[in-house]
């Protein structure tokens, strides 16, 4: 082999077929990790997890609390405490809890719960789903990962304090 044929120049044709290459593999490595991050499970620290909603001292007997970052009602009755879920069993629409009325008021189709989530009127199947609260020191967490779907209210759903 001589000297002249190991430093041949790159041709044209070479030099475009490494660019395409070298183009399509960083694309399709883009899309593998945007792939990849997509199908990642959301954290455990927000909706679809274990969510912090306060201290129990903080929910005074017979109120009713939006928690934001859970996407809940902390509901606090004599008898305990219940996660509502703010979705509407009927169409999925968020139900804001009306403190004049003292009731749950969808807005998309007028159908309305007392405040543990019972169905009062209205076109929704039946009562506001529910996620399951635990009470630990004194602290209240509640699993949105798991809503409980019921067709009416029962004492059992509440935890008990």
């Amino acid at each position: 082999m001589s000297t002249n044929e190991s430093t041949k120049p790159l041709s044209r044709r070479s030099f475009l077929g490494l660019a395409w290459a070298g183009s399509l593999s960083l694309i399709f490595a883009q899309a593998v990790i945007a792939t990849l991050k997509f199908i990642k499970p959301i954290s455990t620290g927000g909706f679809g997890g274990l969510v912090y909603a306060g201290k129990l001292a903080t929910f005074s007997i017979n109120s009713v609390n939006r928690i934001l970052a859970g996407r809940f009602y902390i509901s606090r009755t004599e008898e305990g405490v219940i996660a509502l879920w703010q979705k509407c069993p009927h169409l999925g629409c968020a139900v804001p809890w009306n403190e004049q009325e003292g009731i749950f008021h969808c807005p998309c189709h007028g159908s309305t719960f007392d405040r543990v989530g019972e169905l009062l009127g209205g076109p929704a199947p039946r009562a506001m789903s529910y996620f399951p609260v635990e009470v630990v020191d004194d602290e209240i967490w509640v699993d949105t990962g798991h809503p409980v779907d019921r067709s009416h209210h029962d004492p059992s759903h509440l935890t008990k304090i």
